[in-house]
């Protein structure tokens, strides 16, 4: 397979038993055993200028979130001190908001800086729609990553966000990449899209040559226009992380929000699926499962892949 249209047509033709032994066949050739777990912490929540449709924290929509202005550096350390505790590799710090303003990007240079200095863990940080100097300011902190989700294809963005435009989203993922830095970028299944949208997502995304691609499962919030949408079904998931796996091949696909409540004792699945990464701990305004659930899940799926079911 060449990723050329007709080839994956063909992929989506197959059944999902076959398509989930195809995806983990990519998986254990392209990235092996390679687990990566990540924890992010909600430093700003609420009062956002945009109105992405799904997300609480707009202040176009009314919802029952905490809001609360960007946090002390000393809560922002001991969340990271707390993200290692729990085995997160990478730490990331995101705040609600089109972006940051100057006093705001050097506080939090300065904490990034302050992180690296007490505590072994990855920074990465969600900051929205920074240029290229500003982001070489937190690479110089010593950010290793930036996260800046392209959401959903281009086609489908304006019924999703209008207060800005798709080509915004990948300028800022162009300019993460000339900062030197890794990128994470990926978006939200389940908002109304077609399998086209999908692969369109996954083939831009493998475009810009991005390191790790969350994929979220819409969480219908009460308060916010997609509050009614239907949940997708697991059968769509599974065969969706397979798409991404089979398109994105080495890189990290990392199963985020929304697993919970949509796979409920599927989750396994995802990772014979293609995955190889989740969050825990929690979202930003979604509570996620234990973190010993979590790490028993990661244990089994370790051992399954030890045993090679990627045949």
């Amino acid at each position: 397979m060449d990723n050329s249209l007709d080839d994956i047509e063909t992929l989506l033709n197959l059944s999902t038993p076959e398509l989930v032994l195809y995806a983990n066949r990519i998986r254990r050739d392209y990235v092996g055993s390679r687990l990566e777990l990540c924890s992010i912490l909600n430093a700003r929540s609420g009062m956002c200028t945009e109105d992405c449709k799904f997300c609480a924290q707009s202040s176009y929509y009314s919802t029952d979130i905490p809001v609360y202005p960007l946090l002390k550096k000393e809560k922002i350390l001991k969340a990271a001190e707390d993200a290692g505790k729990i085995g997160a590799e990478r730490f990331s710090i995101v705040t609600s908001g089109r972006r940051l303003n100057p006093g705001e990007l050097s506080y939090l240079a300065d904490t990034i800086s302050l992180i690296r200095e007490k505590i072994h863990i990855k920074v990465c940080a969600s900051l929205g729609s920074l240029n290229r100097q500003e982001l070489k300011i937190l690479k110089s902190a010593g950010l290793s990553r930036y996260h800046h989700n392209i959401e959903t294809s281009a086609r489908y963005y304006n019924r999703v966000v209008t207060t800005h435009s798709f080509q915004e989203r990948i300028n800022t993922v162009n300019s993460a990449k000339e900062a030197g830095l890794e990128v994470c970028s990926g978006g939200i299944i389940g908002m109304g899209e077609t399998w086209q949208d999908r692969i369109d997502m996954a083939c831009v995304l493998k475009d810009l040559e991005v390191d790790s691609i969350p994929i979220n499962i819409l969480v219908p919030i009460k308060g916010t226009p997609l509050e009614s949408v239907r949940p997708i079904s697991c059968r769509d998931i599974i065969r969706t992380i397979c798409m991404f796996r089979i398109i994105l091949k080495d890189k990290t696909i990392k199963m985020a929000a929304g697993r919970e409540r949509t796979f409920r004792d599927f989750q396994g699945l995802g990772f014979m699926a293609g995955a190889n990464g989740m969050i825990i701990g929690g979202y930003l305004t979604i509570k996620g499962r234990s973190v010993e659930a979590d790490h028993q899940l990661v244990r089994e799926i370790k051992e399954l892949w030890r045993e090679g079911l990627s045949v």
